[in-house]
């Protein structure tokens, strides 16, 4: 088993409840992934220089598959 697996930024929202619809989707879809923050939701409800933003993460290699749910690319 490889220690190598590295999270990558699939998707920035503006908001938690953005990035949980992301999340929900990629999830449906039996990819994992992070919320990530750099600021408290509860103290910070609007994005002011991306202090609000929510990263969405997933693992490296699954990133493109990922990107392409996100997009509406899906081709199943």
């Amino acid at each position: 088993m490889s220690s190598s697996k590295k999270m990558v930024e699939v998707y920035r929202a503006s908001g938690e409840m953005q990035a949980r619809v992301v999340q929900g989707l990629l999830e449906s879809y039996g990819i994992p992934c992070l919320l990530k923050s750099d600021a408290a939701s509860s103290v910070h409800a609007f994005t002011v220089d991306g202090m609000g933003e929510v990263r969405v993460m997933v693992w490296e290699s699954m990133f493109d598959e990922a990107e392409k749910l996100i997009q509406g690319k899906d081709n199943g």
